[in-house]
This record gives C-alpha cells, sequence and structure tokens, in this order.
C-alpha cells in the first residue's frame, strides 16, 4: 500500500463511493427517462453521455471500495476521468433540465459526484 492510502480520509472516501453510486443510478434513471420522450431524437447525446457516466462511476465506486490496496496514480486517473465525465454529462444535462425534470436531477447528482471526485483527487495531494 503506497503512504499516498493513509491520507485518504475513509469519510471522503465513503463520501465519494456514494456519490459514484448515486450519480450511476441517476444517469442510468436519467437515461431510461429520455428514452421514453417524444424528442428522443435529440436526447441521443444526452443518453449516451448519461450512459457513459454511470458506467464511469460504477467502475470508480468499484476501485474506490477496494480497501487492502492502493496505487495512487490509478485511483487519480480514475477519479480524474469520473470528474471529467461527471462534468459533461452535468452539462449535456443541465441544457435539457428545464424540458425534463430527470435531466435536471441528473444534472445536479453528476455536479455532486464531480465535487466528491476532486475533493478526494486534493486529499491524494
Amino acid at each position: 500500500m503506497s503512504s499516498s492510502a493513509h491520507r485518504l480520509s475513509p469519510l471522503a472516501r465513503t463520501r465519494c463511493i456514494e456519490e459514484c453510486i448515486a450519480c450511476a443510478q441517476a444517469c442510468t434513471a436519467c437515461a431510461d427517462a429520455c428514452l421514453s420522450e417524444g424528442m428522443v431524437g435529440e436526447l441521443t447525446k444526452c443518453i449516451r453521455t448519461d450512459m457513459d457516466c454511470a458506467d464511469i462511476c460504477t467502475a470508480t465506486a468499484d476501485v474506490l471500495s477496494r480497501h487492502t490496496g492502493h496505487d495512487a496514480t490509478i485511483t487519480r486517473a480514475v477519479l480524474q476521468t469520473c470528474a471529467m465525465v461527471c462534468e459533461a454529462c452535468g452539462d449535456e444535462c443541465a441544457s435539457h433540465a428545464d424540458m425534463h425534470e430527470h435531466c435536471r436531477i441528473c444534472a445536479d447528482a453528476c455536479r455532486s459526484c464531480e465535487q466528491a471526485c476532486n475533493n478526494l483527487l486534493g486529499a491524494l495531494g
């Protein structure tokens, strides 16, 4: 285990895992709701971004859940990727939030997850 593992607050790690799981769920629900909209063709980018974000958030939660070992380089890369995709998905969903409540909810979840990832990245140094 690298020395960086000791700098990761268990509370910050847990919060990030929870935010990743909540974001993955919100993205999955948003993609599904977008598929039921009459204007589904205009929501293709939103659906694709939702699906990508859900997958990355799930993978990030999985990596962060492993407590027996820690590679700071991998953890940093996963957190950076998750924050990046959450930002992109949050932006995409926010652009539809006035018309679709599920997009507003998803954008909020993405912003929370992005912040949690960035907070944990800050703890990695």
